[in-house]
């Protein structure tokens, strides 16, 4: 969990939603910009590019910890 937390430390946003982001984009065929309207109904306004970042920096890490299993 420590590792967890440093991994998202200084982010805006909580680690659970960034993580929902991520693994939305990579599971399902949804563009930033669908993601991006997808959160703004809910009541979150994230830029497109916001969560393209974040599945840059994160999506990598995501695969590396799910693959062993």
């Amino acid at each position: 969990m420590k590792t967890t937390l440093n991994l998202f430390k200084w982010k805006h946003y909580e680690a659970e939603m960034i993580l929902l982001m991520v693994r939305w984009y990579l599971r399902y065929s949804l563009s930033y910009r669908d993601l991006a309207e997808i959160m703004s109904e809910r009541g979150l306004d994230i830029a497109p590019s916001t969560i393209m970042r974040w599945v840059h920096q994160y999506g990598s890490e995501l695969e590396k910890r799910v693959c062993p299993f």
